[in-house]
């Protein structure tokens, strides 16, 4: 069974979680930007976390599905429309043999994330269907693609998740943000700066980084660095001043300042923001960062042994 691609819209990639153990080959793990989201539109459709789902960036395709299936939205709200009728994310949504769902545009966010009841097919590579635009593994979706999906059995029952402690685009709410390595090479004004002032995200943002623009940070002396390992979340400082948040398809390392790592907890928020959007640091140390961290995974375990007790 499949499902086709009428319109691909802006950005559509097809994202599981990611593509990991290779980082010392230099590969990335890629993966969704927004990974609560991906998880609990599988959850929604009885799939495993690691389901292969589409990740839809700002102006979401139109998809024609030949087969009856369930499928779940989660993430952004966008105008999304199945058979002319509007449909709100958040909720799965049986879906018959012929029906068109047209995605539409992202109301506020970035991001919307479609599973597939059964999961999206395609040959893994190196363990993982993730698509790494940086790493010319997978491609967006064109017009005329098809991706198979198994034929599933799963309930049809229409019912959906109250979005609010999952999803959370709010301006004046701050990002978390722990000290880096490099933080204390930074001069005061700089260090100062960092937590004090608002940025603002980049027209030269992709999902490698978020360019930050606004206040101009500097060392209180030049360092020679080594590169070193990042992650999802790094915040590094190049020559210009200008601070990169690195994103889910950023490199596995770098040889610029680190000098500060958002929190794990924060990184949904950060990628539900886009180029234009204002952004603010407040202060978390590592403990509590963890903590939360912890109890965030916690209660969206909760949620998804709540949801797979409702399905069969």
């Amino acid at each position: 069974m499949s499902l086709t691609v009428l319109k691909p819209g802006f950005l559509t990639t097809l994202q599981d979680r990611g593509r990991y153990g290779y980082a010392a080959l230099g590969v990335g793990h890629a993966g969704p930007m927004d990974g609560v989201a991906h998880r609990l539109a599988n959850a929604l459709v009885g799939n495993d976390e690691d389901a292969a789902a589409l990740e839809i960036t700002v102006l979401g395709p139109r998809l024609r599905f030949d087969a009856d299936t369930v499928i779940a939205l989660t993430g952004a709200p966008f105008d999304a429309c199945l058979d002319g009728v509007p449909v709100a994310p958040w909720q799965r949504l049986p879906v018959t043999a012929g029906a068109v769902l047209d995605c539409g545009r992202a109301r506020c966010g970035q991001r919307l994330s479609l599973a597939v009841a059964g999961g999206l097919r395609c040959k893994p590579l190196l363990g993982s269907r993730a698509t790494d635009l940086n790493a010319g593994f997978g491609a967006p979706l064109q017009q005329g693609d098809s991706l198979l999906f198994v034929a599933s059995s799963a309930p049809r029952a229409r019912w959906s998740l109250d979005p609010r402690p999952w999803f959370d685009v709010d301006p004046s709410q701050p990002l978390r943000l722990i000290r880096g390595h490099h933080f204390g090479a930074l001069d005061g004004p700089s260090r100062a700066a960092l937590y004090g002032t608002r940025f603002r995200i980049g027209a030269a943002s992709n999902r490698v980084g978020y360019r930050l623009d606004g206040a101009r940070l500097a060392l209180e002396r030049p360092l020679e660095l080594a590169s070193e390992p990042c992650a999802f979340g790094t915040v590094q400082l190049p020559t210009g001043g200008q601070p990169i948040v690195l994103m889910a398809e950023h490199p596995v390392t770098g040889g610029y300042p680190r000098i500060g790592q958002v929190a794990a907890i924060d990184l949904p928020r950060l990628a539900q923001r886009g180029p234009g959007d204002p952004l603010h640091f407040v202060e978390i140390d590592l403990d509590e960062a963890q903590n939360r961290y912890l109890e965030r995974e916690r209660e969206l375990s909760r949620l998804q042994q709540a949801i797979a007790a409702r399905l069969p």
